[in-house]
């Protein structure tokens, strides 16, 4: 079969570099509707709502739901070529592509470190007795105590940071902004690295280079996720990811007590249901929770 005739070959040729992925993902969704078949052999015409349905079940069992959803758009875009190459009508093909992505409310993986861990990264910070180690712990501080996103993280200018009241001035997504606040050890972390850094206007975080000079130039999110991941292999931590701070600070605040619609407007989330999707508590929350509750002694 050429590729012109092929609708697996014909939507790969569409993507960019770098779609090995697509292809493994592929050749996984034909051998769930036969065993025989890649992806370059399966019949794609023959694909129906009811195998659709099928290939979404299977996978559902094998991976993680942000997987299922990138493998059925891919299973869409094979099904799209397959119309558009006259194989199948519009009605077989909006039927067959109609299959539902795995609920967004299963999305959100990762897990909130425990309070033991954030100190042990403190500590490794701690031993770092250079501008480095400053500057690592002042960016955790900030990262954890504000719950803030890595890009958030990366635009704060050292004028959003005021010590008088510990207060951060964020720039959040769609230019949103809001005001989040350290705690005075946090305040002092931020302070002990300015130290370093100095007073010049520029980005509050700043790479520092071989020879220890700070020049005052932003850093990118992935220097704060490398510094992150480094940090966590001196303290001897499992790995987590930067965004993982993020719903540490979002489990933390809601186990202390703090209501959601105050942590909502902390972690800059739009809706509360958002910041309660960020809720790594588990069963013990909800054991605590009932033993709140006051029954009648027992006969």
């Amino acid at each position: 079969m050429t590729i012109t005739a092929n609708p697996a070959a014909l939507y790969m040729a569409n993507l960019s570099e770098g779609s090995q992925g697509m292809r493994q993902s592929l050749d996984t969704i034909a051998r769930i509707l036969d065993e025989q078949h890649d992806a370059e052999t399966f019949p794609w015409e023959t694909v129906t709502y009811r195998e659709s349905m099928t290939v979404r079940m299977a996978l559902v069992e094998r991976y993680k739901p942000s997987t299922v959803n990138k493998m059925l758009s891919t299973l869409r875009g094979v099904l799209k070529q397959t119309w558009r190459l006259g194989l199948i009508d519009a009605d077989t093909y909006h039927r067959a592509a109609a299959v539902e992505n795995v609920r967004a409310s299963n999305l959100l993986s990762g897990r909130a470190l425990d309070v033991d861990e954030i100190g042990q990264l403190f500590q490794a910070c701690a031993v770092d007795q250079t501008a480095k180690g400053a500057r690592d712990a002042a960016i955790l501080a900030v990262f954890y105590g504000c719950g803030l996103r890595r890009g958030e993280l990366a635009q704060l200018d050292l004028g959003d940071f005021d010590p008088e009241d510990g207060s951060i001035l964020v720039q959040g997504k769609r230019r949103k902004q809001r005001t989040v606040y350290l705690t005075d050890g946090g305040c002092q972390y931020v302070e002990a690295w300015l130290n370093h850094r100095g007073d010049a206007d520029g980005p509050l975080f700043c790479p520092i280079r071989q020879n220890g000079d700070i020049p005052l130039s932003r850093m990118r999110g992935e220097s704060i996720a490398y510094i992150l991941r480094r940090r966590q292999e001196e303290a001897g931590t499992e790995a987590f990811s930067p965004h993982d701070l993020r719903r540490s600070t979002v489990t933390h605040l809601l186990d202390a007590g703090v209501d959601v619609f105050t942590v909502q407007r902390l972690a800059g989330h739009a809706d509360a249901t958002t910041t309660a999707r960020y809720d790594r508590r588990g069963e013990k929350a909800k054991r605590r929770a009932v033993q709140k509750l006051s029954l009648p002694q027992a006969a």
